[in-house]
């Protein structure tokens, strides 16, 4: 007997139909004699519904808690209906909001992260024989509010359960059968991976890939919780197993993964001096601010430029952090793209395989495509392009590695 967490997103409880196939997919481990807990996004684009009903009533924007309020109640419906599913097929199940399940979180509305998990109560329904099923995305802070842990927290829901309580196996299962080396809809030859690293899995998740969220990676790697990427439309095919990987020398390019939720800051006409990249990025970051890539420029003549890049999402915020330190450090003008896209591809093992950089700027080279700025690391190699060429790229780059 296993204790295994399942995860199902939204599009796989979509309608009543769909609601009834992941409840077999639970039933089948349940019949075998194992412990079920199971996490569920909310049904199909009902969080996107949600917050349009907030805009009818407030189009300049809700405070965070209210929206939290608001966008928990998606995963609410979404438990009761596959619980009353389960149940009507003849199996016990019971269903629990994100604070019932133990869920405990620091205060930071819409982007809220897991402090623990108190998972008394979900050990209590599984000696009852339930099968348990918990709302993702969601918990409760020491205010006794209700927080959302945003996009794509039911992931990390997921692996919160898993690793609090030790399971045996926390399977993420989502609209495609695994983790491949490129969008498999947008590249006919992409590859599916029977195993991947945290490491890879981590970073292909940060720069675009959306099979799993980053967050839960990072989660799964910390507390050593194996995953498995899964298809609910075919779920006795083998997915991928994300999980360490020690055998690495012989690593080469895993995924390429594009990113179009990027903008680039540009900071012109700086002085020359000790101190200025620190009170810029000191100031971003107390907006609370993600920064990816930042380039400097040689100084000359007293002066230098920065050119870093944040999520699209951000971009405005950035440009109004920026602006608000114009008169210490009397730049010249900060200015904003965001029409480009940020085109990847990650391996470990690549800083000890000489000629990866190359052969990817030579097949962006053959396909015409200029590069904007370039960063490296152990296991990516990320380049900025215009975004009009984002497909191509990733096509280009993919054929490259992979053809």
């Amino acid at each position: 007997m296993s204790l295994i967490v399942k995860k199902f997103g939204g599009s796989s409880v979509a309608n009543a139909e769909k609601v009834f196939n992941v409840a077999n997919i639970i039933i089948e481990d349940y019949k075998k004699g194992n412990d079920v807990v199971v996490v569920v996004s909310a049904q199909g684009d009902t969080t996107d519904d949600l917050i349009d009903k907030a805009k009818e009533i407030n189009p300049n924007g809700p405070s965070k808690r209210e929206m939290d309020m608001l966008l928990s109640a998606g995963e609410q419906i979404s438990i009761s209906l596959l619980a009353m599913a389960i149940e009507k097929l003849g199996y016990p199940a019971v269903s629990l909001l994100g604070w019932q399940a133990g869920f405990q979180t620091d205060s930071h509305y819409s982007i809220a992260r897991i402090k623990k998990v108190e998972s008394e109560r979900i050990r209590a329904e599984i000696a009852k024989k339930h099968i348990v099923i918990v709302a993702g995305f969601q918990g409760l802070n020491k205010y006794d509010d209700i927080t959302t842990l945003g996009r794509g927290g039911s992931d990390t829901s997921a692996v919160a359960i898993a690793a609090s309580m030790k399971a045996d196996l926390c399977q993420i299962y989502t609209d495609v059968d695994g983790v491949y080396s490129a969008d498999p809809r947008k590249v006919p030859s992409a590859v599916k991976m029977d195993e991947i690293s945290y490491d890879e899995m981590l970073e292909l998740a940060t720069l675009g890939a959306q099979v799993l969220n980053n967050r839960s990676v990072e989660m799964a790697k910390k507390y050593n919780v194996e995953l498995e990427v899964r298809s609910s439309l075919e779920p006795t095919k083998r997915g991928t197993i994300v999980k360490e990987i020690t055998k690495m020398e012989k690593t080469l390019i895993k995924g390429v993964a594009k990113d179009n939720n990027v903008a680039s800051i540009s900071v012109v006409g700086l002085k020359d001096s000790p101190g200025i990249a620190f009170k810029i990025f000191n100031k971003v970051a107390q907006s609370k601010i993600n920064v990816d890539i930042i380039l400097q420029s040689i100084g000359r003549d007293g002066t230098k430029d920065i050119t870093f890049t944040v999520p699209e999402s951000d971009a405005e915020a950035a440009v109004a952090a920026v602006n608000e330190l114009n008169d210490s450090l009397n730049f010249q003008t900060v200015t904003c793209d965001t029409s480009i896209t940020k085109v990847s591809i990650v391996g470990a093992g690549m800083e000890s395989n000489p000629g990866i950089a190359s052969k990817m700027f030579e097949a962006l080279s053959d396909a015409g495509i200029n590069i904007h700025m370039i960063s490296t690391s152990e296991i990516k190699i990320s380049v900025l392009i215009n975004e009009k060429y984002a497909d191509a790229a990733v096509l280009a780059v993919h054929d490259k590695f992979f053809a």
